[in-house]
């Protein structure tokens, strides 16, 4: 959520960047909502300054033993109307509320203009494509004939787009997740947490999911509540509504969850394997940082997710996402894209993004600046450390022989009892 008082002063940058990220927001709705909010205070303000005058004169009739009738007729008049000018004030509020809710964060100055993913800039690239003598395979026909993967029996317990893993897939699975939590605690200094997967809907509110893109979510029947879209939600909420110490900044914290998406509008795209479901794994990242340090934090979690495909060997790329492609609540996002010889081409495996005070301030996390009695917005981040399944494909495409084998990465064979290669059965 935008800072009221930006929009008020320099509406010309919030329109600005609604235009670099193709919103058709017009500010001037928002312009014309905050004149009528103080127009309808000064009509209210007036009225009550000549309630409270007349509230003395009547007093003073009363204890001079005049009659105050015709006075006490018309202020109650006065306060009729001031009743119905604070419940419209209250509408205009409410409304100008609506739309800042709806406006997405302002682009970091260092953002690159673009309307598309196709204008994301390539930051750096890591190793090397691997070499394979022969055509590698998806890692659906290697999960299925494998005996890891299956869709059809996912599909007849739920439907379209979930899947069963089972056996060695089950296990790796399980092993990635707790390989990638384990460097996250002993390497980068995260602490663990683990959230409810449901959350209500302030909870949601808090991180921009809504109220404009309830239609992604999944919600629970006849409540408020809804299965998390990623643990980004709960973490980031932790300390909604709450101050913390300047001393307990940076706040960082891993978890690893099931994510719930409805992948609304995504009807055609990735139907086959585990690339785009409704249910999969996730380990997330959040840092709660201070606020002249969350682009140096920034740099710090990307690498922290590089860092867990460096370990595994596989090779991907680093690209900046353009002013058109971020996200809503993003001030700056990097995305990691992982090769995948199968597919061959690079999927997203991992987006890192800084959203500023944006989230902070719709989830009100402040902090007290040591010697400053001034309460300030956190800055807060959010990364995936990684998404589980896809880094489960990623292995599985990349390690894939030509025997239909897969060859299990090093850094993961401590926890598949020192599986060094699945074969087929």
């Amino acid at each position: 959520m935008l800072d009221l008082k930006l929009m008020q002063s320099n509406p010309e940058a919030v329109r600005e960047s609604l235009k670099k990220r193709s919103s058709k927001l017009d500010v001037q709705e928002f312009l014309t909502l905050d004149e009528k909010r103080k127009e309808l205070i000064g009509q209210s303000e007036e009225l009550k300054a000549e309630r409270n005058r007349a509230s003395g004169e009547i007093a003073q009739r009363k204890r001079n033993k005049e009659d105050a009738s015709d006075l006490i007729k018309t202020m109650g008049e006065v306060s009729g109307r001031i009743k119905k000018l604070d419940a419209e004030l209250s509408e205009v509020e409410a409304a100008e509320k609506e739309w800042l809710m709806a406006v997405p964060n302002i682009p970091h100055e260092s953002v690159p203009f673009g309307a598309s993913e196709d204008d994301n800039p390539v930051v750096r690239y890591w190793g090397e494509k691997p070499e394979m003598s022969f055509t590698p395979r998806e890692h659906w026909d290697l999960g299925v004939e494998l005996g890891g993967l299956d869709f059809e029996r996912a599909a007849k317990l739920t439907g379209s787009r979930f899947v069963i893993t089972r056996k060695w897939a089950a296990r790796l699975e399980r092993a990635l997740a707790t390989f990638m939590l384990d460097t996250h605690l002993d390497e980068h200094g995260y602490t663990e947490i683990t959230p409810p997967f449901i959350v209500n809907r302030d909870t949601m509110t808090g991180t921009g999911q809504l109220p404009k893109f309830e239609e992604d979510l999944f919600k629970l029947r006849d409540t408020e509540y809804y299965l998390i879209p990623t643990a980004e939600v709960p973490l980031t909420n932790l300390h909604s509504g709450e101050v913390l110490e300047e001393d307990q900044l940076p706040m960082l914290l891993t978890a690893h969850t099931p994510c719930f998406r409805s992948e609304a509008g995504s009807y055609g795209k990735d139907t086959k394997g585990i690339i785009r479901l409704h249910q999969f794994m996730k380990v997330e990242m959040v840092n709660l940082a201070h606020p002249d340090h969350s682009y140096e934090a920034l740099e710090k979690m990307t690498a922290c997710a590089e860092k867990i495909l460096q370990k595994l060997g596989l090779h991907y790329r680093v690209i900046e996402l353009c002013t058109g492609d971020m996200g809503f609540s993003a001030a700056k996002t990097y995305d990691l894209e992982v090769w995948l010889p199968g597919q061959d081409k690079y999927r997203e495996i991992s987006s890192c993004s800084n959203c500023e005070d944006f989230q902070a301030r719709r989830a009100n996390i402040k902090f007290q600046p040591k010697g400053s009695k001034k309460k300030q917005f956190v800055h807060t981040l959010n990364g995936s450390g990684l998404a589980v399944g896809r880094t489960l494909v990623a292995v599985m495409e990349n390690y894939q022989q030509e025997d239909g084998s897969i060859v299990v990465p090093v850094a993961l064979r401590p926890y598949m009892g020192g599986l060094e290669i699945i074969k087929p059965e």
